[in-house]
């Protein structure tokens, strides 16, 4: 069936997410008219999904709709940053209506859940891939950030590490944990109350998108600190777990990445308060070391001594 491209926009994407009383112009002209509300400050995000790097190319396309904007929902997560907008680009081998719906469904799903609506974008005929840029508000001064780790601070995790960095291998046999891990991979959960309930008790937060190490890493630099972690309380899944047993390799749950968790610092004396806020919303925390003076992550194992984890986390370009 052929159809327009001014079709597909009307027909997929024009009203497609619930309407915000902020959103002067949404979806149908040059630009949207957007109003930030009196004192907030705008927090912006983008992220690409390209096949074959980080969704295998016959993926469930309603799971691809929710990936696309949890990744930077995950990202707004990350700031403490209330989601409101989205724009997408999509890049589409060919017209198919099913597929767009599907993808639709689940892209709408999420976006109902908080509050986000589709404002613009655009579509392009080509190899699959999606890329979506997110807007959330924060007050003036109270963004998380990744700068402001400090010595003595724990380093905490929401969630289990290592599910989608084992979904993406083909060659590993994870029996009956396969749907579970491919669900984590395809379908993230953007920790969007916890970004939230951290504000004013973290001094520092990221989102696991590069791996573990990678990210923590981010942290640790942007603050001018190191860190020790423990690998006996890194959160594992039972598959992921099942992996580190008979592979003896750590390397999976520390720097594979597309976890799509939050990282965070947090001083010592507010750890009952941020168990008990995460523990009143669902959410998962484990506590896996604590900032340092000396520059560098150190990973011990349960005899305390220093393991050698090689990969420190995903890099896009990397020259092997």
């Amino acid at each position: 069936m052929m159809i327009s491209e001014f079709d597909l926009i009307s027909r997929y994407f024009a009203n497609s997410t619930g309407q915000r009383e902020d959103v002067a112009l949404g979806v149908g002209d040059d630009c949207a008219l957007l109003r930030v509300p009196e004192g907030y400050e705008l927090a912006v995000t983008m992220d690409s999904l390209v096949a074959g790097v980080h969704f295998y190319p016959d993926a469930d396309p309603e799971s691809l709709g929710h990936k696309a904007l949890a990744v930077n929902l995950s990202d707004l997560a990350a700031m403490g940053a209330r989601p409101a907008w989205a724009t997408l680009a999509l890049t589409l081998p060919e017209t198919d209506l099913e597929w767009l719906a599907a993808f639709m469904t689940g892209f709408r799903s999420l976006a109902d859940r908080y509050g986000v609506q589709l404002i613009g974008g655009d579509t392009t005929h080509g190899p699959l891939s999606m890329t979506l840029q997110a807007h959330g508000f924060t007050r003036p001064g109270k963004a998380l950030r990744r700068n402001s780790a400090r010595v003595g601070d724990l380093v905490g995790v929401t969630g289990t590490l290592g599910d989608a960095g084992l979904a993406l291998m083909p060659e590993y046999d994870a029996g009956e944990h396969r749907a579970y891990l491919r669900d984590r991979l395809e379908r993230p959960a953007p920790r969007v109350e916890a970004g939230l309930t951290l504000i004013g008790m973290a001094h520092a937060a990221i989102d696991i998108s590069d791996g573990l190490l990678a990210d923590l890493g981010h942290i640790c630099e942007r603050s001018g600190t190191g860190a020790t972690l423990n690998l006996e309380q890194i959160p594992l899944s039972p598959a992921v777990l099942a992996y580190v047993k008979k592979r003896h390799d750590w390397s999976i749950p520390l720097s594979a990445g597309d976890d799509y968790e939050l990282c965070f610092t947090v001083p010592t004396g507010r750890r009952q308060e941020v168990e008990a806020r995460l523990l009143d919303i669902g959410c998962g925390l484990t506590w896996i070391g604590v900032i340092e003076g000396s520059a560098g992550i150190r990973c011990l194992g349960a005899d305390g001594r220093e393991v050698d984890i090689g990969s420190r986390g995903y890099q896009h370009f990397h020259q092997t």
